[in-house]
């Protein structure tokens, strides 16, 4: 990224938009958002809600880096204290020197010297706006949307085409919030507060997109030929099946117009992996999306597809735990478990991606590698990843045609003479398998996940169980080579590997340059995919010591690390937090630094 040439506070920024569930800010905030980025400067936003009723509180932090630094700041000195509930704790938070706005016409006053705050004639401005009264709720929120632009300058022209985007155009709802904003702008122009944060345009966000991951791995499920999804409603992977069914009408009809794909809304998450397990099986490329709980309630029909060795893919977009509340917020604590996901010796393929480009192009491979391994191929996002936007060059359109592995056609049976279902002539560990409909009378075989013979015939003999498993084992070595390798950054001179995987990098990129100012380089490797492989053990075989850093509370990706090269188990020390926040970069190089 660009070194900034600017001084201190100039598209170098952060912001809170402390508000209420349901009142409309999450437009207000993204109409910031896209209007910093159209005006070619980073910018990131983090959205912290909670998953119950509306009225509760929810955060929003913007954070502006001219260097490209998208992790989650540890000060924030701007505030916008829009909801009383929680205006003292949030204010409390506020660095001194900080500026806080809040609607001067509420029941909330803060409490600090050490602070410029500005109270905002809400209600008046909404009033004089024209708007009719029954918006007035909602378009209340544009008035922090005005004052912050004549705060730090976002251009007026950039927030109407960014709300022409939200509102898909129409003209009446973008007048209206653009009067609000036009009206806030100009009172707070007029008050002649001083700040020392200032925007000013750069060129760092040409060609690049705006897209949260959700949508990112939906559109990639599409362009990988997904034809079957089946799901169940929970947060943070709600929005990746809505994108799916947003996307596929319009880009997935055949001749005739008709849909070539379904979807289906399961009474469960136990019954949604039963159909796309189904559906994989009859040979559609099918899917789920869903979330730690939800994955917990898969796991018997994960076990069968394992052992039964049928493709589907399952996306986890990972959060803290059950219930609602903070444990739907984000974490990456799924990694074990979902590894190991069955009954017996069950071992799964874990895409890991960490960027929304990621996202898009897991998406697309899933399906290549489940049909390729015929077995369930798990892809751990999670909710800052997959609910937020990012900065993102544009998704490319797959390269390579699909993959559907080893099938055969009737006319190869015919050649063949013989189909032996779990043969493994290659040693890869992959049998050939048919599909229903082929009409070959040799085609014809009853998956199950108990016990059987290379044949796929019922047996209860200990020797074939073990051959079976045995094959597994190798497939599993197949899938080694198959799945995206680490992409590792090695630092000339470096002692000290950092190792993390998913939205974890954007605070160990900005902790790795905090290390290097102290005179600590780091090498790094972020790991992409399970089962490990080579370059992971080579990379922790090079440090005298590797952190592993990650969102969860006991360092999962450590302890899998040591399993896979236990005779390097000392060298891994772990740096593991979890408590419903995006790691930052402060705590990532202090918590590494102790550690040395």
């Amino acid at each position: 990224m660009p070194q900034p040439a600017e001084p201190p506070g100039v598209n170098d920024l952060a912001v809170v938009a402390a508000t209420v569930n349901g009142s409309g800010s999450q437009t207000a905030n993204n109409a910031i958002i896209r209007a910093i980025f159209r005006m070619g400067i980073p910018v990131n936003g983090k959205n912290l809600f909670p998953s119950n009723i509306q009225g509760e509180p929810t955060w929003f932090t913007i954070r502006v880096s001219a260097r490209g630094y998208s992790a989650r700041p540890t000060r924030v000195p701007i505030l916008i204290a829009f909801n009383p509930r929680t205006a003292d704790s949030d204010l409390a938070e506020l660095p001194p020197g900080g500026l806080c706005l809040y609607p001067g016409d509420g029941p909330w006053r803060p409490a600090r010297a050490d602070v410029v705050a500005v109270p905002l004639p809400v209600k008046e401005l909404a009033a004089a706006s024209n708007v009719e009264p029954r918006m007035r709720d909602y378009v209340a929120n544009m008035v922090y949307v005005g004052a912050l632009a004549a705060l730090i300058g976002i251009e007026l022209g950039e927030l109407r085409a960014a709300l022409a985007h939200h509102f898909q155009g129409k003209a009446r709802p973008v007048e209206q919030n653009m009067a609000v904003v036009q009206a806030a702008h100009d009172w707070f122009a007029a008050q002649g507060v001083a700040s020392p944060f200032r925007l000013r345009r750069m060129d760092a966000n040409a060609g690049m997109i705006l897209i949260d991951g959700n949508t990112a791995g939906a559109l990639g499920a599409i362009f990988g030929g997904v034809s079957f999804l089946a799901w169940y409603p929970i947060t943070p992977a709600t929005s990746l099946a809505d994108a799916l069914a947003s996307y596929l009408p319009r880009l997935r009809r055949g001749p005739d117009g008709s849909p070539t794909y379904a979807i289906v809304q399961a009474e469960d998450e136990i019954a949604a992996l039963g159909m796309a397990v189904g559906a994989g099986w009859a040979g559609a490329r099918a899917m789920t999306s869903t979330s730690g709980p939800g994955i917990s309630l898969m796991t018997e029909f994960a076990g069968l597809a394992y052992f039964a060795e049928i493709p589907c893919v399952i996306w986890d977009v990972q959060r803290v735990g059950p219930s609602t509340g903070l444990p739907t917020r984000t974490a990456q604590g799924d990694l074990i478990s979902t590894y190991f996901l069955g009954h017996g010796d069950t071992r799964h393929v874990v895409l890991l991606p960490g960027s929304v480009g990621e996202c898009f192009d897991f998406g697309v491979s899933a399906f290549d590698l489940a049909e390729r391994l015929q077995t369930p191929v798990f892809v751990l996002s999670d909710l800052d990843l997959g609910m937020n936007l990012w900065r993102s060059a544009p998704l490319a359109y797959p390269a390579a045609p699909m993959d559907r592995g080893k099938v055969l056609s009737a006319e190869e049976l015919e050649r063949l003479g013989r189909f032996v279902r779990f043969a493994d002539p290659e040693g890869d560990g992959i049998g050939a398998r048919t599909l229903p409909g082929n009409p070959h009378p040799l085609a014809a075989t009853l998956s199950r996940g108990t016990g059987h013979n290379e044949r796929n015939v019922y047996s209860e003999r200990p020797e074939d169980w073990k051959a079976n498993m045995d094959r597994l084992g190798r497939k599993h070595e197949t899938a080694r080579r198959l799945v995206p390798q680490p992409i590792i950054e090695l630092e000339e001179g470096a002692r000290v590997g950092i190792i993390g995987f998913g939205s974890s990098y954007d605070a160990i990129r900005e902790a790795r340059d905090i290390l290097r100012a102290q005179g600590l380089p780091t090498s790094f490797m972020r790991v992409r995919a399970l089962p490990l492989g080579e370059p992971a053990r080579d990379f922790v075989s090079r440090h005298r010591i590797c952190v592993v850093v990650e969102l969860n509370q006991d360092g999962q990706l450590r302890d899998l690390l040591r399993l896979h090269c236990p005779e390097h188990a000392a060298r891994l020390l772990s740096v593991a937090h979890s408590d419903g926040l995006p790691l930052t970069a402060d705590l990532v190089a202090g918590a590494v630094a102790r550690l040395l």
